[in-house]
């Protein structure tokens, strides 16, 4: 009698560890392979048009490049939308595979305690029966033995079965929690990305407006860029004076000096982006050489990084909100103090940060959106019109009060390090 239970539990255990839908988890993995393919494939196409926006910068300024530029801005901006879309999929089957996979572990384990339950009462009632009769029913003793060792032999086994099953069910749960974080941070992502649809449109619009304004003609693009060279340079002009009042009043806000400038090709910061442009390089470039001398005549005190009107900017380095703030020159920009005293500014973004003074960041956190606040050099119209990041690293930082208008300021030039030395 038990042998024949013991053919039956067999056969109910085999069936239950293999009976899934193997043709339904083979066509999850098919759409997941086609789905990542597809996101290689696009993510190639975006490298290509951010080399033609980079290529394009560096050509002479013309109405023919801002179009280009804005092209594949529009181009690349597209792409991106349906890498993360794909990725958001993926991640989706991968979470309901999963889901089927821990139900169907669930479900075999209970019937397995089951079985176990079945072997148990079995055996109780076997142990409730006379051992002189159970050995009289057995036409020998070695049956009556081998009877018991089976029994024995297969509780071990079921028993196993159950632990390994259990620990399967623990390591899915816990892939589960990992697909399931996942899938928020690619939610964020797409959150990211419907930024980004809105930085489409706006570039669109942009693009839409220089057409207008110029009518497609060069001359016309000529004048503007002239007027803004102009105003740009004006600004800038006054900025020294004001700084160069502060520093003889000493009337300082915030004042931080490194303890030490860490040698040049320490490589300390992170790109504050992982797809983005140089757009302008440190120092007298070719734009700080320019006939109007757009910075009153001084350097680029950082670079200039585009990556998509929208696109979270994050700390180049852990450490602590130092000061924020908004003014005519930087527009929205928050500053960051680091290991030693070196500085961080981040500048130009879209909205005020929202981190309060002395709060931690790390390499992780994000700062503020790329924008086109405060005084950005750009022919263009439009709330993304000439959008980007500045970042300035600083060995001296001090901030101060320009009276005429109430805003924060921070120094320009003096105390300035190259950000691309520690890049």
């Amino acid at each position: 009698m038990l042998s024949k239970n013991y053919t039956k539990y067999f056969f109910i255990f085999f069936f239950l560890f293999f009976a899934f839908s193997v043709n339904a988890v083979e066509d999850i993995n098919q759409k997941i392979l086609d789905l990542r393919k597809q996101v290689e494939e696009l993510e190639k196409k975006s490298e290509e048009y951010r080399s033609v926006v980079n290529s394009k910068q560096k050509e002479a300024q013309s109405l023919k490049r801002e179009i280009d530029i804005l092209n594949n801005q529009i181009y690349k901006l597209e792409t991106q939308i349906k890498i993360t879309d794909n990725k958001i999929t993926v991640v989706r089957l991968n979470i309901t595979d999963l889901r089927n996979k821990i139900f169907d572990r669930q479900e075999a384990i209970s019937e397995k305690k089951s079985v176990i339950a079945s072997l148990i009462n079995l055996f109780y009632k076997k142990d409730q029966e006379d051992i002189v009769d159970i050995v009289v029913k057995n036409k020998h003793l070695s049956d009556f033995i081998d009877q018991i060792k089976q029994a024995d032999n297969l509780n071990k086994s079921l028993l196993a079965t159950v632990t390994v099953l259990k620990n399967e069910k623990e390591i899915l749960e816990g892939e589960k929690n990992e697909l399931e974080a996942q899938k928020q941070e690619l939610e964020s992502l797409n959150n990211t990305q419907k930024n980004k649809q809105n930085s489409l449109d706006l570039t669109k619009d942009s693009k839409d407006g220089l057409l207008i304004r110029t009518k497609g003609q060069e001359a016309a693009y000529r004048e503007l860029l002239e007027e803004t060279e102009r105003k740009q340079a004006e600004f800038f002009a006054e900025l020294k004076n004001l700084e160069t009042q502060a520093v003889q009043s000493g009337a300082f806000i915030v004042h931080v000096t490194a303890d030490l400038v860490p040698p040049r090709g320490t490589k300390f910061l992170k790109w504050p982006y992982d797809d983005y442009v140089l757009t302008q390089s440190y120092g007298y470039t070719a734009f700080a050489r320019s006939r109007h001398k757009p910075y009153g005549g001084d350097i680029h005190n950082g670079i200039d990084l585009a990556s998509g009107c929208g696109t979270a900017i994050k700390a180049a380095a852990a450490g602590a909100v130092l000061a924020s703030g908004f003014n005519d020159g930087f527009g929205n920009w928050v500053a960051v103090r680091h290991e030693n005293n070196i500085v961080t500014v981040y500048a130009h973004m879209r909205a005020p940060s929202g981190l309060a003074n002395g709060t931690a960041v790390t390499t992780n956190s994000i700062l503020g959106y790329e924008g086109n606040t405060g005084s950005v050099f750009s022919v263009r119209t439009g709330p993304c019109a000439g959008s980007h990041l500045h970042l300035s690293v600083y060995k001296d930082f001090f901030t101060y009060i320009n009276d005429k208008n109430g805003q924060l300021y921070f120094n320009y030039s003096k105390g300035a390090l190259n950000p691309l030395d520690y890049l």
